[in-house]
């Protein structure tokens, strides 16, 4: 397996194992992923149109009122009302269940205020029944949970503007998302929902105008303008019609979203197209929406409920008056004093000191009026975004982590991530995206490099494992472990290389032994031994072994190098040359040559025992290349290299002669045959090699008639052609007898 196919394996691996993770880590990564980038954000300055009046402990004080706002009486909510209709607010909401008559005078009051302003929202109670299910002999067979909303007193429900619930969990879960609608057995818009379409019926008029630009058939469906849905008290049927119109229709809100942002908007107009473009967003959105808190509790606009009241002339002086007009007013419980809180909910800026204090339940509404005013809530990435930016994640770390040693790995790994965060940061902090961040840094990143680290552990193991196995067969087991374990003895220490094996043998010399007398021979073999030398010292290889006829001769590095590949083929060459001029000169005595050539990784070292050492490679490379060179035998032919050789070598003239199973060998190399220099070839050698490829391939594919046709044709060419007779007479078997379905051309060797 490749360096770079590892890599991908493991890349994939870790973008995978991330995808799996989502659904079992989303809790955690809301928790902590989503927290994270909030501490990093900081707080945010809110819309100045959002104004919380808070019911707290210096108004009680102020005021000589209970600390428990559900004792006040209900004729300051009346003055509370009055004034901030004078002051020209656009929408109050009331954070707080008025669902108990306190005196029928009061609450008339409060009523009549709250009709005549014409634009208050109170807050309806979700709460859950238990109802016992019986069998029809009436015994109780289980229990049904219900959700059932508790409306304020019919006096004051009858002249709300609306009334609308807005149901959060309370701690110790953690506070982070809203419904807008809440479905299920009561299907409601929520409260900061039905605050911010009222808000938004100042842009009534251009609403139904666009609208009817893209789809005027739904306009008969409208009221006719912005009093009649608050007199009709239909603001809440007014926004599930347009969220099922929308929800039936997308492609309305989107062209709507078009011709604004085409539109040139005049300077006055900007706000207005804010308003437009946030109020569409929102019945194109999804059922709930993520916060985007904008700071612990007071980050809002926070004005005392008792300085409302007393108005402008008890404000102190250093303390800046709040302007009212056309704000959003939400009314509730907003404590900061008192640590016994009973409406704080948990969120990512509450503290875990003692001073820390629980966002209320009226800042989160106000919160939520926020963001879709600003059309920027929180916005979890699509699915698809999602699971591609893990799984690539994944794969970049997996990538990184398995092509580079550790030491760069983990510096890598880590300006990455910083990266990946600060561009989240970034991404979070301008336009409220919320990208994974536990799963990329707190899991994969650890995961990709430590599952690197072993990776690598256990392939050196592996690798020197191989190395003692081969090298047990020349060595004692002692020499070996001192190998493998890189003892610093250099006598017996080896390196392993990448390198091209060049093989050759005499062909006659058993005959040639017996005719001379040793010295003459010693010194004929001399002679031919110094020409073959030659080529090799010429073209940078050098010469291993030496075993009666045969030669070995080295090309090595520690990495693959196709110039050394390419040098030992034209010392192959050379060396050819030099054996045929030879043999022309010496008239009797002929030393025709078979020359192969295999290229690989090897061990190469001092090896030996006592006082005998022999540098000389080690492993399957050798092996290979003298079964490969008894091939030349079979074939007819004089130089044979493998396509590890020849890959993405240029300049040669060499010509396949197909797949062959070795003698003793277990798996198949693809055999070419080296015939010259591509700028020294004929014109007979070319077409040779054409007509026998041609050939080839009919043997390939079953073709035999062909194949044989083709063959012969290659024998004409050259009338001593070795591997076109060769595989003739396969080609006549098989014509005959022919091979199994699952064969593929492959040539299996029973000798050597």
């Amino acid at each position: 397996m490749s360096r770079l196919y590892k890599a991908v394996t493991m890349g994939l691996l870790t973008g995978l194992i991330g995808i799996t993770l989502i659904p079992i880590l989303f809790e955690l990564e809301k928790n902590i992923g989503l927290g994270l980038l909030f501490k990093l954000r900081g707080p945010r300055k809110a819309p100045s149109e959002v104004i919380i009046v808070t019911m707290d402990k210096s108004t009680a004080d102020n005021l000589s009122l209970p600390t428990n706002p559900e004792k006040w009486p209900r004729s300051l909510h009346t003055t509370l009302i009055e004034k901030l209709t004078k002051e020209g607010a656009s929408v109050i909401a009331f954070d707080i269940i008025f669902h108990k008559s306190h005196s029928t005078k009061h609450d008339n009051l409060l009523a009549k205020a709250i009709s005549k302003a014409g634009n208050v929202v109170l807050c309806e109670c979700l709460k859950k029944e238990t109802i016992p299910v019986t069998d029809k002999k009436g015994k109780q067979t289980g229990e049904l949970n219900v959700e059932k909303l508790e409306s304020p007193t019919p006096t004051l429900a009858q002249a709300a503007a609306a009334l609308a619930p807005f149901p959060l969990p309370k701690v110790p879960v953690k506070v982070s998302q809203y419904w807008l609608i809440k479905t299920g057995v009561v299907n409601t818009p929520t409260l900061p929902v039905v605050a911010f379409q009222i808000f938004a019926l100042d842009v009534y008029d251009e609403f139904v105008q666009l609208l009817k630009g893209i789809s005027p058939a739904f306009i008969e469906q409208l009221p006719v303008d912005k009093n009649t849905i608050l007199e009709s008290k239909g603001v809440k049927k007014f926004i599930l019609m347009l969220r099922n119109i929308f929800k039936n229709n997308p492609l309305i809100v989107e062209k709507i979203l078009d011709n604004l942002k085409d539109q040139t908007i005049q300077p006055v107009d900007l706000k207005k197209n804010q308003l437009l473009i946030s109020l569409f967003k929102m019945y194109q959105g999804p059922h709930s929406h993520y916060l985007n808190f904008y700071g612990p509790p007071g980050a809002i606009t926070t004005v005392p409920y008792y300085q409302i009241l007393q108005g402008k002339k008890k404000i102190p002086v250093n303390q800046k008056i709040t302007k009212l007009n056309g704000k959003a007013i939400f009314i509730g419980l907003s404590e900061q004093l008192r640590p016994q809180q009973k409406d704080g909910f948990h969120t990512v800026f509450s503290q875990v000191s003692g001073l820390g204090l629980d966002i209320s339940g009226v800042e989160i509404a106000a919160t939520a009026f926020a963001n879709l005013l600003e059309d920027m809530p929180v916005k979890s990435l699509s699915l698809f975004s999602h699971l591609a930016t893990i799984f690539l994640w994944g794969m970049a770390l997996g990538l990184l982590c398995l092509l580079f040693s550790p030491s760069i790995s983990a510096v890598s790994v880590s300006a990455l991530g910083v990266f990946y965060l600060s561009a989240s940061y970034y991404q979070f902090k301008y336009s409220g995206i919320w990208h994974p961040i536990v799963i990329p840094l707190l899991f994969q990143a650890p995961l990709a490099f430590f599952s690197a680290v072993l990776w690598k552990y256990f392939d050196t193991n592996r690798e020197r494992k191989n190395t003692r196995r081969a090298l047990g067969y020349y060595l004692p087991d002692k020499i070996v472990d001192q190998l493998v374990n890189n003892m610093s003895d250099i006598k017996t220490e080896g390196q392993i290389v990448y390198g091209t094996c060049l093989m050759t043998d005499a062909e006659q010399y058993t005959a040639l032994s017996e005719a001379m007398d040793p010295k003459e021979l010693s010194s004929f073999m001399n002679e031919y031994y110094k020409l073959i030398f030659e080529p090799v010292k010429e073209y940078n290889g050098s010469v291993s072994d030496i075993i009666g006829d045969s030669m070995l001769a080295l090309w090595s590095t520690t990495q693959p190098d196709t110039t050394l590949r390419n040098q030992a083929c034209l010392a192959a060459l050379d060396i050819a040359k030099a054996v045929c001029q030879f043999n022309q000169s010496q008239g009797t005595f002929q030393l025709p040559t078979r020359i192969a050539l295999h290229s690989g990784q090897m061990s190469m070292g001092n090896i030996g025992a006592i006082d005998h050492y022999e540098y000389r490679p080690v492993g399957d490379i050798v092996n290979t290349v003298s079964r490969l060179e008894g091939l030349n035998k079979y074939l007819g032919t004089r130089i044979l290299v493998t396509e590890d050789v020849v890959y993405q070598l240029d300049g040669f003239l060499t010509r396949r002669l197909g797949k062959f199973l070795l003698v003793g060998k277990s798996k198949p190399i693809v055999v070419h045959e080296l015939l010259c220099l591509v700028e020294k070839s004929n014109e007979k050698q070319r077409r040779l090699c054409e007509t026998f490829s041609k050939a080839l391939i009919a043997y390939t594919g079953r073709s035999w008639e062909d194949a044989i046709e083709m063959f012969y044709e290659s024998t004409k060419i050259n009338k001593y052609d070795g591997p076109s007779t060769f595989y003739l007479e396969f080609c006549k078997k098989y014509k005959n007898n022919p091979p199994g379905e699952m064969w593929d051309g492959l040539v299996r060797l029973n000798d050597k």
